[in-house]
């Protein structure tokens, strides 16, 4: 990924509602979610949300296929990966399959603070 790349999709994920939808997105995985279900999930009204999901589109974040008159959105893995790739390229002194293997966990939430925070979220 060029550092362009990088800024762009690091500058769309910079606001709440795209973070959000992001997010959601990622939770829901492949199927991913029409625009109404994302729209019902986060409260946001249609227009705004088109507008979102169209700026993580270009940022190359996001991929929709269209279902009969509906667009379903779901993560664009290949962008997703692309920009986690550029953030740790030199990750832990070069040695990029042991950052990986970080990077994996953090993001599956089994590092210890991950777990701590789940719990805390449960308990509190």
């Amino acid at each position: 990924m060029k550092i362009k790349d990088a800024l762009d999709a690091l500058g769309s994920l910079s606001q709440e509602t795209r973070l959000r939808v992001f997010r959601l997105l990622v939770r829901r995985g492949p199927d991913g979610l029409t625009a109404g279900e994302i729209a019902d999930a986060l409260g946001v009204p249609a227009p705004t949300l088109s507008f979102h999901l169209a700026h993580l589109t270009r940022a190359g974040l996001l991929q929709f296929r269209r279902d009969g008159r509906s667009l379903t959105y779901s993560v664009n893995q290949d962008g997703m990966r692309g920009l986690l790739q550029f953030l740790t390229e030199d990750c832990c002194g070069g040695n990029p399959a042991l950052c990986g293997e970080l990077v994996q966990k953090a993001a599956c939430g089994n590092l210890p603070a991950a777990k701590k925070k789940r719990a805390n979220a449960a308990n509190g």
